[in-house]
């Protein structure tokens, strides 16, 4: 799908940095190269030019990279020029591509668009990429690059193939009954087929929790009654003073939060309102807050200052949730009763809270090896095409069945963005010699 416009823009982040990397697509791309570097350049090469204005003055020296299309990122012809990292020069050099005809700056996304416009790339892996640039741990890196090499486009293509298997199956024995070369019954096996298939999609889209603490994070709310030593503990985890701490109950009225990187995962740490018989409006609101927060959390820590226990009302029910024993420094209390004893004021037991909270991220994010649904409209799809494919496991009518076996291909064909008509016809004609 050809592009009128050619389009360019800086594609190496923030300047001033070492190197400025500004990158061409479309249709003038060859002759942007060839005006600006004053001559061609070997594809696949980088090849170091001087490169200058229309004026003929000097813009820099620098390295020229030419992809011609269709093999490049975006399917069209690309360039890159790798220049020196100041705001002058990569202002000058975009400046000097933007005074050519038909070549603007490009849009938010629009390299990657054109891409999968071009058939490069399919939705996921395009949803993939972004994963990839925003990557901020480790397991985030891997999961995006999984996706990007597409294994769960594989997965929603292999699904997808054997439902215009099932309904050119289906209707074959509908349309071509009485051909010699139609099978007299293959509805035993396709109905089996369709019954394993919304098993696969079932424990696949349970996948997408760990999927989300991937992506967002492992969330750990810390609850506990006012001076349990909950913002201490924030501060100690997050490694600088996020929460004001103070004698004063009620100091923390709101949610705080900080991001921490565990073993390569992302953990999100939440300091609450300290739970009690609010004293006021607001520290009502956060005591409301801070409960609703552990509702949903991955796992809290509950604090209790062991040189005098306060009670801290009802602790919402079926969360993961750790004991602490806080101001293990002053002597006091029994290990009886608490997870863990720990003192933010001296850092006992405060690298086995970390340990364990990072054994409990592992834990959910499971199998590294698992294809996981990495977006909620993923799951929205695949729950639309699982209850077409109950009702056509259901149904009677063998045309209405078949009909929703092509609901269901296209929810699947939507998520990777490849919904093709023709499909069905090629499996009939290849399958059965209809026509010969």
């Amino acid at each position: 799908m050809a592009s009128k416009d050619s389009i360019v823009a800086l594609s190496s982040g923030r300047l001033p940095a070492g190197v400025a990397v500004v990158r061409i697509s479309g249709p003038k791309t060859r002759f942007v190269v060839e005006t600006i570097a004053a001559g061609g350049v070997k594809e696949r090469h980088a090849t170091l030019r001087k490169l200058t204005a229309s004026d003929g003055s000097v813009i820099d020296h620098g390295l020229v990279l030419f992809f011609a299309g269709p093999a490049s990122f975006t399917g069209e012809d690309v360039a890159e020029f790798h220049v020196h990292g100041g705001r002058a020069v990569a202002a000058k050099l975009l400046e000097a591509i933007t005074a050519f005809d038909d070549i603007r700056h490009a849009e938010p996304g629009e390299f990657t668009r054109r891409a999968f416009l071009n058939g490069k790339l399919d939705l996921v892996e395009t949803e993939a990429l972004a994963d990839l640039v925003s990557a901020e741990t480790e397991a985030q890196r891997r999961f995006a690059v999984r996706n990007a090499e597409g294994v769960q486009s594989d997965l929603y293509a292999g699904w997808r193939r054997r439902l215009i298997h099932a309904r050119a199956m289906i209707e074959a024995e509908i349309d071509f009954a009485e051909e010699d070369d139609v099978p007299g019954s293959v509805s035993d096996a396709v109905w089996s087929d369709v019954a394993t298939m919304i098993v696969e999609i079932e424990r696949h889209i349970r996948g997408f929790k760990a999927a989300e603490i991937i992506r967002d994070g492992f969330e750990v709310v810390i609850l506990g009654a006012p001076n349990a030593g909950k913002s201490s503990l924030f501060n100690a985890l997050a490694k600088r003073e996020a929460a004001i701490v103070t004698d004063e109950p009620g100091t923390t009225r709101d949610l705080l939060e900080v991001a921490l990187d565990l073993n390569g995962m992302r953990v999100r740490v939440v300091d609450t309102a300290g739970l009690r018989e609010a004293v006021g409006k607001v520290e009502t609101i956060g005591i409301e807050r801070a409960r609703a927060k552990a509702g949903g959390a991955d796992l809290v820590l509950l604090l209790e200052d062991m040189t005098g226990p306060l009670p801290v009302g009802e602790i919402p029910a079926g969360v993961p949730l750790l004991k602490l024993g806080t101001k293990a420094d002053l002597g006091a209390g029994q290990p009886n009763g608490y997870d863990l004893l720990i003192s933010s004021k001296d850092g006992t037991g405060l690298t086995a809270l970390l340990d364990v909270i990072g054994s409990r991220a592992a834990q959910a994010i499971g199998d590294a090896g698992d294809i996981l649904p990495s977006r909620l409209r993923h799951v929205e799809l695949l729950n639309e095409a699982k209850g077409f494919l109950a009702r056509a496991r259901s149904g009677v009518s063998p045309e209405l069945r078949a009909e929703d076996l092509r609901l269901a291909a296209d929810r699947i064909g939507k998520i990777v963005g490849a919904v093709d008509v023709e499909d069905l016809l090629d499996v009939i004609f290849s399958q059965f010699c209809i026509g010969k």
